[in-house]
């Protein structure tokens, strides 16, 4: 049996003192979970399968592909990848504005307002804010647009697209070791702040000079323990 440890826990006055004492010259948002209460990366699925973006076969496979990433039978990196290849065939133009209607009617009101002010905050202070997440690009960097973070400080599961047509090869896909792969790539090795909810955060995290667990899975809460990292819960999920 696991045991789980528990880690010291934050208020919303002492997280953000700690942050703004860290004065982070540079830091580091996962987003799902952290930015904002919902699993976009799900959500999205949903949503287009629900609008019919996706034709019946591509639904059918993905619905079999996401049961056995629930069963364990497919890996993180592997669906996180599937779930932005099955858009293959779909112009980049459809699927920005079918993310822009998603992200406003879906997930925007789930927007932690603690964690806005901070990146505004930080961001005001002169802080290099980036977001690192293993949803689609064309979601990420619609959602982090209400956070003024730019598309060039994204890194999101992608593929390349031909003639502003969606295909199914991969980018970059940054879950577990590869979130930290994916920084390394744009020369950030040890940035001064991360912020990130589950497991698959733990490596980025590790990595950072001041590490801050917001609304922690059980899993990266007992991780964070460990380590030695209070945690932080935004009020809409501390209730």
């Amino acid at each position: 049996m696991t045991t789980l440890h528990t880690p010291e826990r934050l208020s919303t006055t002492e997280f953000l003192s700690r942050v703004y004492e860290a004065a982070p010259r540079l830091a580091v948002f996962d987003c799902d979970g952290t930015l904002w209460g919902l699993d976009s990366g799900s959500a999205f699925m949903d949503w287009t399968i629900e609008k019919r973006l996706l034709s019946p076969e591509a639904i059918a496979w993905l619905n079999e592909r996401y049961e056995g990433y629930k069963s364990g039978k497919v890996s993180e990196l592997a669906i996180c990848g599937e779930m932005v290849q099955v858009y293959r065939g779909i112009s980049e133009k459809t699927l920005r504005n079918a993310a822009a209607e998603f992200f406003g009617e879906m997930i925007e009101p789930h927007i932690f307002p603690e964690m806005l002010q901070l990146v505004r905050d930080l961001q005001a202070a002169g802080t290099d804010i980036w977001a690192v997440s293993s949803t689609c690009d064309w979601v990420v960097e619609e959602g982090v647009k209400r956070f003024g973070i730019s598309a060039n400080r994204v890194l999101a599961a992608c593929v390349e697209c031909s003639n502003g047509v969606a295909t199914d090869r991969l980018r970059d896909v940054p879950t577990d070791e590869g979130k930290v792969v994916s920084l390394a790539r744009m020369g950030i090795t040890s940035p001064d702040a991360v912020f990130g909810n589950s497991v698959h955060d733990a490596a980025m995290l590790s990595i950072a000079k001041h590490s801050f667990p917001v609304n922690p899975s059980a899993e990266l809460a007992s991780f964070s323990a460990e380590h030695g990292w209070p945690v932080y819960y935004p009020e809409a999920v501390a209730r």
